[in-house]
C-alpha cells in the first residue's frame, strides 16, 4: 500500500499485455522456453490432475508459457493465471510470481496471504529461474484455484517445483554450452545441480548457479581463465609430467581408432612412422 499505492479491496481485472508485447516477451526468452518444455510437461502431468496450472513468467512477472487442463482454462484465464497477465508486485501486491521475483527464493503464497482480496482463492508456489550466467531470467510457478487445496499440499508443491526449476536451469545451461564437456562436482550429492562446463584445455567456461555458490566462482574468474582442476582440487595438469600428458593423448587416439596405428596417426595429424616412434618412446604397446 505504501510503496505502490495499491488498495487490497480493489477488484480490478488483471492487467494484460497486448498480443504484440506478449510475442516480444516470448521471443526474448525463446531459449529458456525451449529448454523448459520437457520439464513443464512433466511437471504438469504431476500436478495438473489436481486442478493446478504450470507457468513460466519473465522478470516483469508476465507468464509467457502455460500448461493447464482444458476444463480449468476458463477459471485460470479469469484469475489471470494465463500468458500475458501481469503479476509484478507493483500491479498485484504479494503473490507467488511477483514475490518470488522480489525475494529471489522458492516460496508459497497460500490463499489469504495474497495482497488483493480478489486473489485469496489462489494458492501459488514459485521458484526463481537463473540463466547460465547466474542472471535472474524468470519464475517457474504452480498455481491452483481450488478451495480444497491445503497448506500441506502447497508444501509438496514447493519441493517439487524447486527440483523442477533446477532441471530447467540445467537444461538451459547445457544448451548454452553445446560442445563443451560437463563436469559433475564430487560434492553434487550434498549440493544438487553443481555442474561445470569445461573446454578442451580443461578451462572452466561456465558454471551453474549452484557451482558458483559452492566454489565462489564469478564471471570475472571464468573470463580470466580458470582451470577446472583448481576448482575440483585435482592435481593441475600443468604440474604433471609432460610425458604422462602425451601418453594420455596417444592412448585416447588409439582407443578411438580401435588400436589401428594408421588411423590414430591421421587423427593426431602425424605420420605413421612418427607415431610409431612416440609409441616406442612412451613405451605404449599396441594390440598385435
Amino acid at each position: 500500500m505504501t510503496q505502490y499505492g495499491l488498495n487490497p479491496e480493489e477488484f480490478r481485472e488483471p492487467e494484460r499485455l497486448e498480443q504484440h508485447h506478449l510475442d516480444e516477451a516470448r521471443e526474448r526468452l525463446a531459449q529458456l522456453r525451449l529448454a523448459a518444455e520437457p520439464t513443464l510437461d512433466r511437471l504438469f502431468r504431476a500436478v495438473g490432475h489436481g486442478g493446478a496450472c504450470v507457468l513460466i513468467a519473465d522478470t516483469n512477472g508476465v507468464p509467457i508459457e502455460q500448461r493447464s487442463a482444458a476444463a480449468d482454462d476458463d477459471g485460470f484465464y479469469r484469475a489471470g493465471l494465463w500468458n500475458g497477465a501481469v503479476w509484478h508486485e507493483a500491479q498485484q501486491g504479494t503473490n507467488g510470481i511477483g514475490t518470488a521475483l522480489a525475494e529471489g527464493r522458492v516460496l508459497t503464497v497460500h490463499r489469504n496471504q495474497h495482497f488483493f482480496t480478489r486473489n485469496i482463492g489462489l494458492s501459488c508456489t514459485a521458484a526463481p529461474l537463473y540463466d547460465h550466467e547466474d542472471q535472474l531470467v524468470g519464475v517457474l510457478d504452480v498455481s491452483s484455484c481450488r478451495d480444497d487445496l491445503d497448506a500441506s499440499a502447497a508444501t509438496v508443491f514447493a519441493m517439487t517445483i524447486a527440483e523442477a526449476a533446477r532441471r530447467v536451469e540445467l537444461a538451459q545451461f547445457r544448451q548454452a554450452y553445446l560442445g563443451a564437456r560437463f563436469v559433475l562436482s564430487p560434492d553434487a550429492d550434498q549440493e544438487p545441480g553443481v555442474v561445470l562446463a569445461v573446454d578442451r584445455d580443461d578451462l572452466v567456461i561456465g558454471a551453474t548457479r549452484a557451482a558458483r555458490r559452492l566454489y565462489g566462482i564469478s564471471s570475472d574468474r571464468i573470463r580470466a581463465g580458470l582451470p577446472a582442476s583448481l576448482i575440483l582440487n585435482e592435481q593441475d595438469e600443468a604440474a604433471e609430467d609432460l610425458a604422462a600428458a602425451e601418453r594420455s593423448v596417444v592412448h585416447r587416439a588409439l582407443a578411438r581408432a580401435g588400436g589401428n596405428v594408421s588411423h590414430a596417426a591421421r587423427s593426431l595429424g602425424m605420420s605413421r612412422a612418427t607415431l610409431h616412434r612416440k609409441l616406442r618412446r612412451l613405451q605404449i604397446r599396441t594390440p598385435g
